[in-house]
């Protein structure tokens, strides 16, 4: 429980603030952005492209159980359904959900200690979903090093097949906590498709008013 606990919050912890850079590769193209983000808790995130300017400010918000997407071009809110908490989160490879973590580790899979691994040196957890739980992955496993980081996840969906891969590279101290700063995710079923997030920057345990996380700021984050 301490592991996944630890797992769940490595980039969140009780507040944070991230800059972040994001690169989706396709077949036919490559598209880049960068985001700004917000965290409070387990149930309060808010994310602002603000790079390139033809998508700046559309931004996302997170409280509670309801999420919204505000798109400036139309100046129109959006409230984005449970049912599309998995599907993609602006055109990349990540889903909503990835994006603003409301999906759990710890609450919502049954964890074990599946093998030790030899390279890299570490310890590969299998966690299976919980009897109820809604959500895409039937199955995660998760290749932990020997001091508590991540390093590879394969996601498993509803019928048991491998959907895709999230590998953990460049473990550096941002905000006075080591952790990998350069995330890549593979879709298993899609050929020279991946989505590259890179970490710029990250603050822990900042001090965020409560308007943080409000609609009104979501419609001014331009």
């Amino acid at each position: 429980d301490a592991l996944l606990t630890r797992l769940d919050d490595l980039y969140r912890s009780t507040s944070s603030i991230a800059q972040i850079e994001i690169q989706v590769t396709t077949p036919r193209t490559t598209r880049s952005l960068r985001v700004k983000a917000w965290t409070r808790g387990e149930t309060e995130a808010l994310i602002v492209i603000e790079a390139p300017p033809k998508e700046t400010g559309t931004a996302t918000l997170r409280v509670g159980d309801n999420l919204w997407n505000y798109l400036p071009r139309i100046a129109r809110t959006i409230r984005v359904p449970p049912s599309a908490m998995l599907g993609s989160w602006m055109g990349t490879d990540f889903t909503n959900d990835d994006l603003v973590k409301e999906s759990s580790l710890r609450k919502d899979f049954e964890a074990r200690v599946d093998r030790r691994s030899d390279a890299p040196p570490g310890w590969w957890l299998r966690l299976d979903v919980r009897p109820g739980t809604v959500g895409r992955w039937a199955r995660i496993d998760i290749l932990v090093s020997d001091d508590n980081l991540p390093v590879l996840e394969h996601h498993f969906d509803r019928k048991g097949r491998l959907a895709r891969v999230l590998e953990f590279n460049e473990v550096r101290t941002l905000g006075g906590r080591r952790l990998p700063v350069h995330l890549v995710l593979t879709p298993h079923d899609v050929q020279g498709q991946r989505t590259e997030m890179r970490y710029l920057d990250i603050q822990f345990n900042v001090p965020l008013g409560d308007d943080t996380f409000s609609l009104a700021r979501l419609e001014k984050a331009r």
